[in-house]
């Protein structure tokens, strides 16, 4: 009810306005806080004292497999089988490490996978073995989503040459 009574200008991007002000000044908070603490809060996990020793499954080493190299891996050759087919184009300014540094990013999507470990298993122990090994693989594939991203691509401003 409050997101109303905060005045807005007819103007595109009117950095002026007092919502552009609030939307930009909530965006990290938002983003890099409050969704990640939503998003761990809605997964329900129990944690036991034993919790990783679920991590060592077949299940959970399948998840995290699928999530760290498979995804990647899926993503980075459908693009390039695309690329190749003529189906899509591959921007000058991209090269194919990057679109493998964004291909690593694919294994963040833990939200589905949550919502398809709760539909295939019965057994709580093993639901929540896969779910922070869900978890885990995430941290993993963003991690190294990252450092793939930032070795490959260039710095803010070499690219066009501003400074």
């Amino acid at each position: 009810m409050l997101g109303f009574a905060i005045p807005f200008s007819a103007k595109e991007d009117d950095e002026d306005s007092p919502s552009h002000r609030l939307e930009h000044f909530l965006h990290k908070p938002v983003a890099f806080i409050i969704l990640p603490l939503f998003a761990l809060a809605n997964t329900c996990i129990a944690l036991g004292a034993d919790w990783f020793h679920g991590l060592g499954g077949s299940n959970s080493i399948g998840i995290i497999s699928g999530l760290v190299v498979g995804k990647p891996l899926g993503i980075f050759i459908f693009s390039f089988v695309a690329v190749k087919l003529g189906l899509a184009l591959l921007p000058a300014e991209l090269k194919w490490k990057n679109i493998f540094g964004v291909g690593m990013l694919g294994g963040i999507g833990f939200t589905m996978s949550i919502f398809i470990t709760l539909l295939a298993y019965t057994d709580q122990a093993v639901i929540d073995s896969s779910k922070i090994a869900i978890l885990l693989a995430s941290v993993i594939a963003g991690t190294l989503g990252l450092l793939v991203l930032k070795i490959t691509l260039p710095e803010p401003g070499l690219a066009t040459g501003e400074n």
